[in-house]
């Protein structure tokens, strides 16, 4: 997509390369941190896009901020209901702190490492499973295992999803929506991306046979081309809008 738009795509506090802090990791803060960087990059408006709980940081940022929202785009989103997948209801349940340590031990991540080349080498690598490995292998990590805790116990407790926008979805329906979902997400199921559609008017759902919980990794350019479809088509009609709303010549 940077090939033919401006691409920002920041490391959220406590996740990737930025800092991994003892302070809040609540939606909102992700939210306001969200503002605070498009501020310090001179970004008026833009479209924003949030995957699984970058959905729900989205959400809370169209709802917080909704003079910056150009588009939104959802990929996989949480926030949107209490399903989730009985293993971020583990790690969220009291005591978990004490299984992390056991689940990524330095030693078996040292081990994978080294026997990802081969692996690539003689078929089993696949882009899911690369991020599946990322994602598990980063828990090795202390401060990134805390991080990741608070930020899961904000949204997930052992009754399974704590957050939901649902209720709030039906504000700010000039902002222009699409949801993304694969049909075979083991994580957050397909229903909830139904459930956004009937909350939110005018969105534009697109469901994915065969994909999983990361659509823009199994299906990267089959989402890119329903993002940059959903670009093409919004602004056709904002130009439209825009023409219809012309005042008339004097004579």
């Amino acid at each position: 997509m940077a090939e033919n738009y401006r691409v920002i795509a920041p490391d959220l506090l406590g996740h990737g390369r930025s800092d991994k802090p003892r302070t809040d990791y609540s939606l909102g803060a992700f939210a306001a941190g969200l503002r605070d960087l498009l501020d310090a990059l001179g970004i008026s408006r833009a479209t924003i896009v949030g995957q699984s709980l970058g959905g729900g940081v989205a959400m809370q940022f169209m709802y917080q901020h909704p003079q910056y929202c150009r588009r939104l785009v959802l990929i996989s989103s949480g926030g949107l209901g209490p399903d989730v997948g009985w293993v971020l209801r583990l790690l969220a349940a009291p005591g978990a702190e004490l299984l992390l340590p056991l689940i990524a031990p330095k030693a078996v991540v040292a081990l994978g490492n080294r026997l990802r080349p081969l692996l690539g080498r003689i078929g089993f690598g696949s882009p899911q499973a690369e991020q599946t490995w990322q994602s598990y292998s980063s828990l090795s990590d202390p401060p990134t295992r805390a991080a990741f805790q608070r930020t899961l116990r904000s949204v997930v407790d052992h009754h399974g999803q704590a957050v939901s926008a649902l209720s709030r979805l039906g504000m700010h329906l000039e902002v222009p929506s699409l949801v993304i979902w694969g049909d075979r997400d083991p994580i957050i199921p397909v229903a909830h991306a139904y459930s956004v559609q009937a909350a939110r008017p005018g969105s534009v759902l697109e469901v994915l046979p065969g994909v999983g919980h990361y659509p823009h990794v199994e299906a990267a350019a089959e989402v890119v081309d329903i993002i940059e479809h959903f670009f093409a088509d919004t602004e056709a009609e904002a130009a439209e809008g825009h023409a219809n709303h012309r005042p008339s010549a004097l004579t």
